[in-house]
């Protein structure tokens, strides 16, 4: 309790400082008791929220979320599985019409018994009651009382809930097994910040919560083992292997239930997962946070898992280096769900497959405990920045237990944007994540496209910027609600760059990269020089790195800034000779420069040797332009 004390302590100063300087962010109190019966997967539960509005506006309404909602036939989420081009592949059945292949929603065939529901009663505010109204997956409620500037308030509800047929994230029985994946359970308050409520219907894509304390009551049948957010505080009452070394836990004869207490402090969600044939492993990270690893008895999968307990540990500690350390002192790697999806202080992830397979789900859903549960974007609106940026270092932390390095580990990003690119389906990433036209297409440009964002500004303003742009905005942001403009202004704070421009047309547009070597000829003067013109065929400008190589086997590089940038990178390479040459602005479509030697000595010319500028036309790049191999 000392630590949890300490740390929310923390928390208000930082949250004290944040307000004096004109930022401010809500806060919320949940204390929950939850009966589950695991016969029905139906559970009650009692809820005890205060609100505190720190917003300078007074409210008269709240939102609450109600996720389960969206398991139903006729949902807005079935409706969007019949009408997107690609349906999520987990959420539909293909069946064959004629010659046709016909998809339909899982949810439309849903039993009433198998459906996922949430029903909010005994709505009060301070002891009153209000008026609410379920609408699909939110809660209007129209409060009994403003809330002022500075006010707190206390509601309470009793909700009743059944746990879906397992089809996305959450719910009971997936397809390997696992009883419960709770996730997005219960009435959960919708965040309202300086752009107002955003109250989004669940139709597929992601979460955005508001920061607070969690104090949680779940009774359940006592053959199942839990696991998921928040610090057990009645452990050696509870065991399944939480208890203290030494401690033999017995319970009663008569016992049939157990009631797992949790408090999660500072967290914007609360999840768990429960079964009963769950391993429960615990690995402690060198002067770092307890690992514990839940999974089935299966055999078929323990080694992987065992494997997999040792490289997290290297990975968690990957991850605290580079970006910071992270703040709790536990994190859960728990099989449950679908594929991977990021919870406070755990992930719940699919546990069978190859070892590869998850070791990469781990290291990718173990850094959004960075980027999105401890620098908490809004990824409904900005899905780009909380998972192109754990994807980023999912990216240099695969590589940094891979027994072979590469040099330039986010390559499958940028074939994953060219594709993007060639497909001439793109969309801005400014775009929800609920209104792309196609999930290929989301999925593209929030984790390839977003991860691009930082492998790319490396190649703007160096790889040490970069690193040190990321230690900055973690701790400038930490426990908050970073947007876009937030990562841009870190990385001019720390570099000193102009990069409003960059910020814009990478992500609030589809512009394109496309530079070429357009000319490159003898000087018709008699002097042993060699004029180059490059051309902008795209749209959007970047400053460029020029490679000379020369027939006699040395090398020279030049470094064209982008004038808007007023900015001139170091040298990413100083063992080679670099020359700075004027800046080259946007308006001017073509750029020309010399080089001190004769034509006839130049082997060869390179735009961007790295490959980190993401240029959608590579082989104008290159002087002598490479030929196209002859076809087999």
């Amino acid at each position: 309790m000392k630590k949890l004390i300490i740390s929310l302590s923390l928390f208000v100063g930082t949250m004290a400082f944040s307000q004096s300087n004109g930022y401010w962010q809500q806060h919320v109190d949940y204390k929950m008791d939850v009966v589950m019966d695991v016969k029905n997967y139906q559970y009650k539960g009692k809820q005890q929220l205060v609100y505190t509005n720190n917003s300078p506006d007074t409210l008269r309404r709240v939102f609450y979320h109600l996720y389960n909602n969206a398991f139903q036939p006729n949902s807005e989420m079935d409706a969007r599985l019949l009408s997107i081009a690609d349906p999520d592949r987990r959420m539909v059945t293909k069946t064959k019409v004629g010659d046709k292949e016909v998809k339909e929603s899982r949810i439309a065939k849903l039993k009433p018994n198998e459906i996922g529901y949430l029903k909010v009663s005994n709505f009060k505010q301070d002891g009153i009651s209000a008026v609410a109204k379920e609408v699909g997956t939110i809660l209007e409620v129209t409060l009994a009382k403003p809330i002022l500037p500075g006010q707190k308030t206390t509601f309470t509800l009793d909700f009743d809930g059944q746990s879906p047929l397992q089809i996305r994230r959450s719910g009971r029985n997936n397809a390997e097994g696992v009883e419960l994946s709770m996730a997005q359970w219960y009435p959960k308050m919708a965040e309202f910040d300086f752009e107002g409520w955003h109250a989004d219907p669940y139709i597929g894509r992601e979460f955005h919560g508001v920061w607070g304390n969690f104090d949680v009551n779940i009774t359940i049948d006592k053959d199942y083992v839990l696991g998921g957010t928040g610090y057990l505080q009645n452990k050696n009452e509870i065991g399944h292997g939480y208890q203290d070394n030494g401690i033999v836990v017995n319970y009663p004869k008569k016992t049939k239930s157990l009631t797992w207490h949790f408090i999660a402090p500072n967290v914007h969600d609360f999840t768990w997962a429960a079964d009963k044939n769950y391993l429960h492993d615990t690995v402690q990270v060198p002067n770092g946070a307890t690992l514990h690893f839940l999974y089935k008895n299966n055999p078929k999968i323990i080694d992987n898992w065992k494997k997999a307990e040792k490289e997290t540990v290297t990975l968690m500690e990957f991850y605290n280096k580079t970006v910071g350390k992270y703040p709790y002192d536990q994190y859960s790697v728990i099989q449950g769900g679908d594929g991977g999806m990021e919870y406070a202080m755990c992930t719940l992830i699919l546990g069978e497959g190859t070892y590869d397979g998850l070791i990469g789900v781990i290291a990718h859903e173990m850094a959004h405990s960075w980027f999105q549960h401890v620098l908490a974007s809004n990824e409904s609106k900005h899905g780009w920045l909380d998972e192109g940026f754990t994807s980023f270092l999912e990216d240099l932390g695969m590589n940094e237990i891979a027994e072979k390095k590469v040099e330039n580990p986010f390559e499958g990003s940028y074939r994953g944007y060219y594709f993007m690119v060639n497909s001439g389906k793109e969309q801005p990433q400014s775009t929800h994540c609920d209104r792309y036209d196609y999930n290929q297409m989301y999925s593209i440009a929030a984790y390839s496209k977003g991860d691009v964002f930082l492998a790319q500004l490396i190649y703007l303003i160096g790889r040490d910027n970069v690193m040190q742009t990321l230690k900055r905005y973690y701790h400038d942001f930490k426990f908050k609600h970073p947007t876009p403009n937030d990562i841009k202004r870190t990385a001019e704070r720390v570099s000193g760059a102009n990069l409003d421009w960059y910020l814009v047309d990478w992500t609030q547009t589809t512009n394109t990269i496309d530079y070429a070597i357009k000319n490159v000829e003898s000087a018709t003067d008699g002097v042993q020089r060699t004029g180059v013109t490059l051309e902008r065929i795209g749209r959007m400008p970047m400053p460029i790195d020029v490679a000379v190589e020369y027939t006699d086997g040395t090398k020279e590089t030049f470094y064209i800034p982008l004038r808007m940038m007023s900015f001139e990178k170091p040298n990413p390479n100083p063992a080679v000779k670099r020359t700075s040459l004027a800046d080259w602005a946007w308006a001017y479509p073509t750029y020309f420069f010399e080089i001190s030697k004769a034509k006839s000595a130049i082997k060869k010319i390179t735009i961007d040797e790295s490959g980190l500028m993401a240029d959608v036309k590579r082989n104008n790049n290159i002087y002598p332009e490479p030929q196209p191999e002859p076809k087999k």
